[in-house]
């Protein structure tokens, strides 16, 4: 049985006062006008991963108005034979706190029962904008294969920003980088070698599978210079690369610099040169392998969240996509305007109907 949510429940999360959803593991079609709160459900079923959800808001962004009492999701997640319950929750604006089986525990340990990727229309700049974005969708790619991903990224970030402070206040003593720089240069070849194992998995999954989506090449390079892969070499490229960091008030060198390539194959063409249509089916392709892959290596697809993904696929692609979602055999939860976006998904889903009346956000079986 595929990993998949089998209840959810809101309460005062965004624009849902309180909702409840009972669903099995088929696919999720979620259909209603814009601004009903479709994309709000997809939200919450992220947070049932790590990290800040599909729209990286602040725990008191997602809290309903105008009340501001804070919020809490309630899931039943059925993963690897069990049932576990998860909430995720924030006391008037507070930082968001996490009980799975009602004991308290971290983000990070979400990563190792609920495996979510996702697909969202800000997304479909990817290739074009900057190179932050793409980091972050490789280390959610990367996180999905290793839940412990995260903390290495949590203690390269906290080390650098301990650099940069330094550097910001033209600190020069040696002493005082050595300390930090280790920690850089442990958790920085964690995870470079945690990107560079994920996107074999994607390329692994990509060759070995017939798909109605374009094949992309991905290759991971620095902005500029080399990339230090190694914890030794890393460590000396930041110790050599001080009098630069201190010019600029931060680190040059190491994996937040890293970059995400990625090329049509069948075209030999950039992905940030292809045309819209192509781009987008790129990036389908791409969660399409990641699911395959991570189906491979758990022996359970993830779930995905695929916001507005129906609409911006032609007929015959829309229902090639539905066909590889339901032979994954994943739990996808899918938002769109209407029912009829979902129609070649025929008894293969569950459908419910969002709308909003009052200010508040309701779901009804479709």
């Amino acid at each position: 049985m595929p990993t998949h949510l089998t209840h959810l429940k809101l309460s005062h999360f965004r624009s849902h006062k309180r909702v409840e959803m009972t669903t099995d593991a088929r696919p999720v079609a979620l259909y209603g006008a814009n601004g009903a709160g479709k994309t709000n459900i997809l939200e919450a079923v992220s947070l049932m991963s790590p990290g800040r959800g599909l729209r990286r808001a602040s725990a008191e962004e997602m809290t309903r108005r105008p009340e501001a009492l804070g919020w809490k999701i309630t899931a039943m997640l059925e993963a690897d034979t069990r049932a576990r319950e998860i909430e995720s929750l924030s006391e008037q604006g507070s930082a968001r706190q996490v009980r799975i089986d009602g004991k308290p525990a971290s983000q990070i340990a979400l990563g190792k029962f609920a495996r979510v990727l996702w697909l969202i229309p800000s997304m479909d700049r990817l290739w074009i904008e900057g190179a932050d974005g793409r980091r972050r969708f490789l280390d959610r790619m990367t996180l999905s294969f290793f839940p412990d991903h995260a903390q290495a990224v949590l203690d390269y970030e906290k080390a650098m920003r301990e650099r940069n402070r330094l550097l910001k206040d033209q600190v020069r003593d040696a002493h005082w980088y050595s300390a930090l720089e280790v920690q850089m240069a442990r958790a920085g070849a964690v995870i470079h070698a945690n990107r560079q194992a994920a996107l074999a998995r994607i390329a692994e999954a990509q060759a070995d599978t017939e798909t109605a989506f374009p094949v992309s090449e991905l290759d991971l390079t620095a902005t500029e210079g080399e990339m230090p892969a190694g914890e030794a070499e890393l460590r000396a490229a930041l110790a050599e690369s001080r009098f630069r960091d201190l010019a600029t008030g931060r680190a040059m060198v190491g994996p937040h610099r890293a970059e995400l390539h990625a090329v049509f194959a069948a075209k030999g063409v950039p992905a940030r040169d292809c045309s819209t249509g192509e781009q987008k089916a790129l990036l389908i392709s791409l969660i399409l392998a990641n699911a395959r892959a991570l189906a491979r290596d758990i022996g359970s697809p993830p779930i995905l969240l695929l916001d507005e993904v129906a609409a911006h696929l032609d007929a015959a692609r829309r229902a090639a996509l539905y066909d590889e979602i339901c032979a994954l055999g994943a739990q996808a939860w899918m938002t769109g305007t209407g029912p009829e976006l979902f129609a070649d998904l025929g008894a293969r889903a569950q459908r419910f109907e969002v709308s909003e009346t009052g200010g508040a956000s309701s779901i009804a079986t479709g």
